[in-house]
């Protein structure tokens, strides 16, 4: 295993680059988000488990008084009558003891941030090209946060898939470390979550992954959010906004969509608030497809699926339509798929008012964006990938709202809403703690793309 050490000089830059208490047992099953109304009967009954088991995982709920708040997390043990080892998990937690928490290190003032970056940095297969980029943003913010005043000293480690992290955590400058960024893959998380514990260090993991540890280890950063949680939100949020509208689902005959959980969870939640909403499908005649829009309440589209060819038919269909109904007032829905498609899409954007939730806004022709874009092809003589989101710009977000964080506030930063001010570039960052456990991001967006030909972000 190779180590790599960067200063964060600017040579070095040029050269190269949710609420759940603690479980009682080791073992647990997930964590459930409180919903609006649930109640400790119900969620027991729901997961096939005793109040007083759901209670023991969660001596919280002893201290009088208490009640479920919605948003909050809850842990969800075994059944005690099932053997949880026969459970299937994609990162079974097999440790002979439970790790120390020891307290987080305490930086001594006008010392340098010691960061480190565990991650799969090489040029042999995708995973490997996307990090390198993500840790050339890193040291790009590095660079920033040097010209203001803030000093990082940045070791770096090839952390592959096929290699085990554990030579790398006896390294000492590893133990040093007061912020760790990583791992990428799942069966490395269990080992370092263990060495953050016992060494007071905070750990950010930058993308998606398996992270159970979350739920009992304080240390833990989590900026991915699952598919469900992402569905959730969105929907809560479609409703509050288009309440007073019509929604109108397009099927488009995909058979081989994923949007399914979130179109049929819309649909529930609508019929739930007494909503009504109105189906059509991509192959009905223009009259049939006509007689799903209401003539007096603004239409919200909603396509099941997020690929380019079928939102091009609906949107040739919609511009058929408003040409023969020019005062239809119509909102585009759309699914962060749809910001790839921009550069063919954005008159049909401005058109249709469309929103498209997402955890991420790239705009390219922002002077942030593109002052971005200069600075990167000039220190390593190349553009980013096209991708979204952009992986350097991605890594630049992070490091600035956890450098400046920490720098700031030390021991006291949590990532919570408006502690920092960090206004990101792509990526918005908002921690909600996970009851006595790590911190989980819950921050989304709506990139919104007005009839007057301007966009704007809505944080939500």
């Amino acid at each position: 295993m190779k180590r790599i050490f960067y200063g964060c000089f600017i040579a070095f830059l040029m050269a190269f680059v949710a609420q759940t208490a603690y479980c009682q047992t080791q073992k647990w099953r997930e964590i459930h988000k409180v919903k609006k109304k649930e109640t400790i009967f119900g969620i027991a009954r729901q997961y096939g488990i005793t109040i007083q088991e759901l209670v023991d995982a969660n001596p919280e709920m002893n201290t009088p008084g208490y009640e479920l708040k919605k948003d909050s997390y809850i842990c969800i043990p075994y059944p005690k009558t099932q053997n949880s080892s026969s459970q299937t998990v994609e990162t079974p937690v097999s440790v002979s003891r439970q790790p120390v928490q020891a307290p987080l290190k305490m930086r001594v003032k006008g010392t340098p941030i010691r960061l480190g970056v565990m991650l799969p940095l090489h040029d042999i297969n995708g995973d490997g090209r996307r990090m390198v980029e993500y840790y050339r943003g890193i040291l790009m913010a590095c660079d920033s946060l040097k010209r203001m005043g803030i000093s990082v000293d940045v070791h770096a480690w090839n952390t592959p898939d096929n290699e085990d992290i554990a030579p790398v955590l006896r390294e000492k400058a590893a133990r040093q470390c007061d912020l760790i960024i990583g791992p990428l893959y799942s069966k490395q998380m269990a080992q370092l979550s263990e060495f953050v514990a016992e060494n007071g260090i905070r750990l950010v993991i930058p993308f998606s992954i398996n992270a159970p540890q979350l739920a009992t280890n304080p240390n833990i950063f989590q900026v991915y959010q699952s598919p469900g949680t992402q569905n959730e939100a969105t929907i809560a949020q479609f409703v509050k906004r288009f309440g007073g509208c019509h929604p109108v689902f397009i099927d488009c005959n995909d058979s081989t969509s994923t949007k399914g959980g979130f179109t049929s969870g819309l649909r529930r939640k609508l019929e739930a608030s007494g909503i009504e909403y109105s189906l059509t499908n991509l192959k009905s005649s223009e009259a049939n497809f006509a007689k799903a829009f209401s003539r007096i309440k603004p239409n919200v589209v909603v396509l099941n699926t997020g690929r380019s060819p079928e939102l091009n038919v609906a949107a040739a269909k919609l511009n058929g339509m408003t040409a023969t109904y020019p005062d239809l007032k119509i909102t585009l829905f759309g699914y962060t798929e749809w910001l790839m498609y921009t550069k063919h899409q954005l008159d049909n954007f401005y058109k249709y008012d469309a929103y498209i939730p997402s955890t991420f806004h790239y705009t390219p022709l922002t002077s942030n964006t593109l002052r971005f874009q200069k600075k990167y092809i000039s220190n390593f003589h190349q553009d980013m990938m096209n991708s979204l989101p952009r992986f350097a710009i991605t890594g630049f977000d992070h490091a600035m709202f956890f450098l400046m964080g920490i720098y700031r506030f030390g021991n006291d930063f949590t990532g919570a809403p408006g502690l920092l001010g960090y206004d990101a570039i792509q990526t918005p960052l908002r921690f909600q703690r996970v009851g006595s456990g790590g911190h989980q991001n819950n921050s989304q967006v709506f990139v919104h793309y007005l009839p007057e030909h301007r966009m704007e972000v809505i944080n939500y």
